[in-house]
């Protein structure tokens, strides 16, 4: 894996260039957290892979940050998970262990599900009613996107389902434990580098949790999800065990 990284450096540096579009949203009062947000975004949308070296001058240069400001968003995004400082070799983006996958579908399952039956038998308010209308918003966007081969944008449709099912909780510490969580899950994704094969025959429960949510049936909604996130698990563990060990 390190290896392959290694022959990417090249590419890398294409890459960070455009980091320097990104320069403006930092605005006047430039911060590690602004910094730290960008660069999330760009590690999970896949420019900088699972084992790719970050390099402070060149990332530095393109969003016109100091070191310390980089080395501070560094440190926030090693906290997340997402990136590991290796001791004389510099900050990588982190290559997720198998364990760490099991952990992070334990962690769904007990999150997602509370989510719903939190939700209890209703009649809902309208917050729950805007949040239900935002999960069907992404149960849509991913058909769109199925039907027009767009992979990557299935995979963040169904990304953006998980946490429109988190978001039914109407806590934003859980929004954001959350969004850490799925940020970790989007790094596996960017190894097996197949998400029509993970997110596609997915499709069709999405619309059927939603749907049960649509009618108010929370205990339907909540036994749709623990199966879908068991079967999910299942399935991506062992590709990615495998691919793992392939290097």
């Amino acid at each position: 894996m390190a290896g392959g990284a290694a022959k990417n450096d090249q590419g890398r540096l294409t890459e960070v260039a455009s980091l320097e579009g990104d320069r403006a949203l930092l605005g006047r009062s430039s911060t590690a957290e602004r910094v730290a947000d960008i660069l999330r975004d760009r590690i999970t949308e896949g420019y900088f892979p699972p084992g790719a070296r970050l390099s402070e001058e060149s990332i530095g240069g393109a969003l016109g940050v100091s070191r310390n400001t980089l080395r501070e968003a560094f440190r926030l995004l090693t906290h997340e998970r997402l990136l590991v400082h290796q001791l004389n070799r510099g900050v990588f983006v982190r290559v997720v262990t198998v364990e760490d996958l099991e952990d992070i579908y334990r962690v769904r399952m007990l999150v997602e599900c509370a989510a719903v039956r939190g939700l209890g038998p209703g009649p809902h308010g309208a917050a729950v009613t805007d949040a239900v209308a935002a999960i069907e918003a992404a149960v849509r966007a991913g058909e769109a996107a199925s039907d027009s081969r767009e992979w990557q944008a299935l995979s963040t449709a169904n990304i953006r389902f998980h946490q429109g099912i988190v978001a039914l909780a109407g806590s934003p510490r859980t929004d954001e434990l959350m969004r850490g969580v799925l940020a970790e899950l989007r790094l596996v994704f960017h190894v097996m580098a197949d998400p029509r094969r993970f997110h596609a025959p997915y499709l069709t429960r999405n619309r059927q949790i939603v749907e049960a949510l649509q009618a108010g049936d929370t205990a339907e909604a909540e036994l749709l999800l623990l199966s879908y996130l068991e079967d999910s698990r299942s399935q991506l563990s062992g590709a990615y065990a495998q691919r793992i060990a392939e290097g």
